[in-house]
């Protein structure tokens, strides 16, 4: 009778306090990975200020691009580039898609590609075309134009290279938090500190591949010396690599438009800050991450973001007086476009993607120079414990502005357009737009408020 009250307790204990369950087996992904050097053989115009006002002068690190690929067979498969990079152009990314779906059967809203938006790297055909004032001398446009096709080939070789190599690997996720951006609008201003970090380890437990992404401009040295660099995303991805043999280390940026690494100027900043990374990073790849079990979906849809009222032709010619070189610049291109009989955009080509692993996690990737309103709102509208947001990703056709920064103006705010050759700025409702476009790309189960 005593051995039966025992047994009845026990078993009221395990239903109250069951045991903890036995860990589920690991789901497997084809998971492969590459890295290809994009260092220039010679010099070039490097992007990103206007300032410059000659070709690169050497090498203080190499640069590169990285792959990752996941997924079997033609409908399963999806591929992230990253590039070391200002920004990469719609047409470098079309080229690369059309080959990869050529080559690999690879669908175009399974790819994204994403730039580092380093400031000390080549400049590329088409990508902020009005930076420097000025038309380059046609020998110097043409190193521009020879480095864009060397840059495609190399692209795809990374992507061919990675879709080879996978293998079955564990995929695991987390999140820390690093420190070294600032609002460079405002002083206290908004910014997001948060580090995603995405790990593909294979059965041993080593890690393959790891991408990591922050929202901060990678501007750390400054436009002087002019020499060819990654800034502090090159640093972090040369130190994890270091930390990790074997290892290919891929480096995002989420909404950083209108962040700078802060201190700066200088190389040793950049490496500073490449290691603040790291060591945030580190800590957490000891512990245990976020497992991913469920299969990789993928969306993406082209939008077009109205422009804001376009100028007159009175306004155009007064603008081509100015004692701006960079205004008059832009006017007078307009201008040659309005005499050619050519009219001028009303709308701006907008690409938004989203990746998610069923419920798991949930990944955005967004166009251009994204300002760090829009992941603050993303991740306040959808469940920010399962959402990563990307920007820079797939072109870079100008800043944009939130609600908030389109009434504050300023650079981000439009005046930033006529490096970009736009005609304007775009209209107020761009914010809106883009948000609720993320929103019906993303399962409703992203959503905070169900």
């Amino acid at each position: 009778m005593n051995r039966l009250r025992l047994l009845r307790r026990l078993a009221l204990l395990l239903f109250i306090c069951p045991l903890p369950a036995l860990a589920a087996k690991d789901t497997y992904y084809a998971v492969g990975a590459a890295q290809v050097d994009i260092t220039p053989d010679y010099a070039i115009w490097l992007n990103g200020y206007a300032a410059r006002q000659n070709e690169s002068e050497g090498v203080d690190q190499r640069i590169y691009a990285q792959a990752l690929a996941i997924g079997r067979g033609k409908n399963n498969l999806a591929l992230l580039l990253t590039v070391d990079n200002v920004g990469v152009p719609a047409a470098v990314r079309e080229e690369v898609a059309a080959r990869l779906a050529r080559k690999a059967g690879l669908r175009s809203e399974r790819f994204v590609l994403c730039s580092t938006h380093a400031h000390t790297a080549p400049m590329l055909s088409n990508a902020i075309p009005n930076i420097f004032g000025r038309d380059l001398p046609p020998a110097e446009q043409e190193r521009i134009n020879r480095y864009t096709r060397e840059l495609i080939n190399k692209l795809e070789q990374a992507a061919l290279a990675a879709l080879k190599a996978r293998q079955p690997a564990t995929l695991a996720w987390g999140q820390t938090r690093a420190g070294f951006a600032a609002n460079r609008r405002t002083a206290g201003g908004p910014v997001d500190h948060d580090v995603p970090v995405l790990v593909a380890r294979d059965k041993s437990g080593r890690i393959r591949a790891l991408l990591a992404s922050y929202a901060c401009h990678c501007t750390t040295l400054g436009h002087t010396p002019n020499r060819i660099c990654g800034d502090w995303a090159g640093y972090a991805r040369e130190y994890l690599e270091r930390d990790h043999p074997g290892a290919v280390v891929l480096v995002a940026i989420g909404c950083g438009a209108d962040a700078n690494p802060q201190p700066r100027v200088g190389l040793e900043l950049a490496q500073q800050h490449g290691r603040t990374l790291v060591d945030a990073i580190n800590p957490l790849l000891q512990q245990p991450l976020k497992p991913l079990h469920q299969k990789l979906s993928c969306q993406a849809r082209a939008i077009a973001l109205p422009f804001d009222t376009l100028p007159s032709r009175a306004e155009w010619m007064t603008r081509a007086q100015s004692n701006n070189q960079y205004i008059a610049y832009h006017a007078k291109k307009n201008l040659a476009r309005l005499d050619r009989g050519e009219p001028l955009p009303t709308q701006l080509p907008y690409l938004v993607q989203t990746w998610n692993f069923g419920r798991e996690l949930g990944m955005v990737f967004l166009t251009g120079e994204v300002v760090v309103d829009y992941s603050l709102r993303l991740k306040r509208e959808c469940d920010p414990s399962r959402l990563w947001v990307i920007a820079y990703a797939n072109d870079v056709p100008c800043y944009i502005p939130s609600k908030r920064i389109w009434h504050e103006g300023g650079y981000e705010g439009g005046y930033a357009m006529i490096y970009f050759d736009r005609p304007t700025r775009l209209a107020e409702g761009t914010e809106e737009l883009i948000i609720s476009t993320t929103h019906e790309l993303l399962p409703r189960e992203f959503d905070a408020a169900r």
